[in-house]
């Protein structure tokens, strides 16, 4: 071999060698931050999070391998979630996954520039998370978990279960940009329905049991309990007042009619969990949020509890059992 093409060789292989040695070293370790509105111990909280990791797993992201994932407990309380929020952005992730309005919020008060992904959020719009579904515009962009229709749709179901309803508390936090919202769809249902509102603002435990004891005044009372920070808290003490006060009530959530409610219609939330892993996926390989639009909710479930339809003196039509994607009984 001559001289010339010795040292042409010898260059092109030198050159092509970091290139090799890039192809054989392991993914670099990324980084993900996760603040979830439930409490640690919460079983369903443990639940979203392993259908999470599952979902981000399969498109080849294992925690401990190649991305590490910093996991904190809001539990739906602000100040909480604002200590956490600064927290996980001091940690210098390379996105951060929050479930809830609340966590979300405290996220953006703590940081413009890190990708966020949310799940869980009724309207992120109205509560300033985004300048548009189709154009989230800054850091953040992820899964509604709520369509106005929807509110309309529980006040059917109220109605047809409890075919003598002529009354219904609408248990709501008024401080949520959502409340307004679905207030209206449900007021725009409630007229052919032959049904009267009430309006009830979600604030502290005494609150509520004052507004529901002054409710249950008069007959043929119903419960519609709306999704937000303050219901979350307090859905324990919502469930054992209706069954204290004999009163049919529909919530948003599989969990409340597992624990205790009567009937439930809302958007699968591990669905939620797993879409979302789709899009911590594209962010991670270098999409942006801001070219991601936000989604809402393609799966929803209808839950029934004929033990507690039973203890309120209620025959679930056959129809709506029908209908339903799970009863517990």
């Amino acid at each position: 071999m001559k001289r010339r093409e010795f040292i042409m060789l010898l260059g092109g292989a030198a050159a092509a060698w970091p290139l090799a040695a890039r192809a054989q070293q392991p993914d670099r370790m990324r980084r993900l931050g996760m603040l979830m509105n439930r409490a640690a111990d919460d079983p369903r909280g443990q639940v979203e999070l392993a259908a999470f990791q599952q979902a981000l797993q399969q498109l080849g992201w294992s925690d401990g391998r190649n991305i590490r994932i910093d996991t904190r407990w809001g539990e739906n309380n602000v100040d909480r979630d604002r200590g956490y929020a600064a927290e996980l952005v001091a940690l210098a992730p390379d996105l951060i996954l929050a479930s809830g309005t609340l966590s979300v919020a405290a996220l953006r008060h703590a940081t413009r520039t890190l990708p966020i992904v949310f799940v869980e959020v009724s309207d992120p719009v109205g509560a300033g998370l985004v300048d548009t579904l189709a154009r989230p515009g800054g850091n953040i962009t992820g899964f509604m978990n709520f369509e106005y229709s929807l509110s309309g749709k529980w006040l059917e179901l109220l109605k047809e279960i409890a075919p003598r309803l002529t009354r219904a508390a609408v248990l709501r936090d008024s401080a949520n940009p959502a409340a307004i919202g679905q207030f209206g769809a449900i007021q725009a249902m409630a007229p052919s329905l032959g049904v009267e509102l009430r309006p009830i603002d979600i604030r502290d435990m005494s609150e509520i049991e004052s507004a529901v004891a002054a409710f249950v005044n008069s007959a043929n009372g119903g419960l519609i309990v709306t999704p937000s920070a303050s219901t979350w808290v307090h859905y324990d003490l919502i469930i054992a007042l209706a069954a204290r006060h004999k009163l049919p009530a529909v919530y948003f959530s599989r969990d409340n009619v597992t624990g205790g409610g009567l009937i439930c219609y809302g958007p699968d939330l591990l669905d939620q969990f797993r879409r979302a892993a789709q899009y911590v996926d594209r962010i991670l390989k270098g999409e942006k949020p801001a070219d991601l639009p936000v989604q809402a909710p393609t799966k929803f479930e209808l839950v029934i509890n004929l033990k507690t339809a039973k203890a309120l003196g209620l025959t679930v039509p056959d129809s709506l059992l029908a209908r339903a994607d799970e009863v517990i009984e």
